[in-house]
């Protein structure tokens, strides 16, 4: 499954209604750890069906940066039934967001 867009217009269908656990990359195009993050949350997205995967782009959603209270980037959240139930700021490796899954 390739990873999803979320926009301040579809956060509550994507996220909120979802049926699966939601991870949220936020990210900015001008992020060096974001763009060496970014195919790791690819490989996340292809490999582990049991999720959904989506970007947020911090620079176009400012609303959704407020909301999660993003103060660096790279920003991984784990979403279950609405609430953020794990988080972590920075690259982290495949292995270590895997393990927020568990």
């Amino acid at each position: 499954m390739s990873e999803i867009t979320i926009t301040s217009q579809n956060f509550n269908e994507v996220v909120n209604k979802s049926d699966k656990p939601v991870l949220i990359d936020l990210w900015a195009s001008w992020c060096g750890p974001c763009k060496m993050l970014a195919p790791v949350i690819s490989q996340i997205a292809d490999e582990h069906p049991e999720i959904k995967v989506g970007k947020v782009n911090v620079d176009e959603q400012p609303e959704l940066a407020a909301a999660f209270n993003v103060s660096s980037i790279p920003m991984v959240v784990l979403i279950k039934d609405g609430r953020v139930v794990n988080s972590a700021v920075g690259y982290r490796p495949k292995s270590s967001i895997e393990a927020m899954l568990a």
